[in-house]
């Protein structure tokens, strides 16, 4: 039986998925506080997997506002060595449009407000971004995508800003500027973040509409980008049956390194670790104190 285990974490429009069966819940506290909200178990087809609505049920939590650390704790917790991201962006590529999905492979962070790593108050840990997505997820996802037919691209960059406010027109054409293909509120610090737990990651991000780049476009409209996102979101539901049959047929991940990250990422002799910071991250470490023999 396969060791893996699948989440996904639903962003703008995905607040639960009602084709799941055998739901369980799970309530879980993390040492970084309160996840979005409580984790759902449940069933595809007799898989097992995991969601999470990242604004919270009924979208009661601003992307500043989103508690990335404990979301991805408690992930840490059931065990979850993967995660597909499922988000909302605008597009600023005008081949990119709306209803297409990108699949993302690398992100500008631009965010300002959100503690970005585990690693601190006596524990440094540098964990090397160069590849911040897992090309197997990736694959796995475009082959997907394509049986569906649902229009997409493989790989693209995502440029993360602080948000909730959208972006002007000066900042989109600067992202353009900058090569960056959609923009997005939500996938950093989380990419990160779960690169630091040693668990794969994927972004599926959903274009809902254009960016303020264009004057060929409308300013972005709300009504609007509700109205796509529903039929993202109903896309999205078969998406992910899709992915969850496919990921627990044979799923090959030996030649991805992330499972073992931290093997060569911290940096902090383990005699030298701040107590309290350890025993806040032993669901991070965990593995590491294990298979590198580290006495508490």
């Amino acid at each position: 039986m396969s060791k893996n285990k699948l989440a996904f974490i639903g962003g703008s429009g995905i607040y639960n998925l009602d084709i799941l069966t055998d739901v369980k819940e799970h309530d879980l506290k993390s040492a970084f506080g309160k996840p979005s909200s409580k984790i759902i178990e449940g069933k595809i087809n007799e898989n097992l997997i995991y969601f999470l609505s990242r604004h919270g049920l009924g979208h009661r939590l601003s992307p500043s506002e989103i508690n990335y650390r404990a979301n991805i704790d408690c992930f840490k917790q059931l065990e979850v060595t993967d995660i597909i991201s499922l988000s909302a962006v605008g597009s600023l590529r005008n081949e990119l449009d709306p209803e297409t999905f990108v699949i993302v492979d690398q992100f500008i962070d631009r965010t300002i407000n959100r503690k970005k790593t585990f690693f601190e108050n006596g524990i440094v840990a540098h964990v090397p971004m160069a590849q911040p997505t897992s090309k197997v997820l990736m694959d796995l996802s475009k082959n997907i995508l394509e049986d569906l037919k649902i229009k997409h691209a493989y790989g693209g960059t995502y440029l993360a800003m602080e948000g909730p406010q959208f972006s002007s027109k000066a900042e989109s054409i600067l992202y353009r500027s900058w090569d960056c293909d959609v923009i997005g509120m939500t996938n950093m610090p989380e990419a990160k973040l779960a690169r630091e737990a040693e668990i794969r990651y994927a972004s599926i991000s959903m274009v809902t509409d254009y960016d303020s780049w264009s004057s060929e476009h409308d300013d972005v409209d709300l009504q609007m980008l509700l109205e796509t996102m529903h039929k993202n979101v109903e896309k999205s539901k078969k998406f992910i049956e899709n992915f969850s049959n496919r990921y627990f047929a044979n799923v090959d991940f030996r030649y991805d390194n992330t499972s073992k990250i931290l093997d060569t990422s911290i940096v902090t002799q383990p005699n030298n670790w701040d107590k309290n910071t350890a025993d806040k991250l032993s669901n991070i470490l965990k593995r590491f104190i294990k298979e590198n023999n580290v006495s508490k």
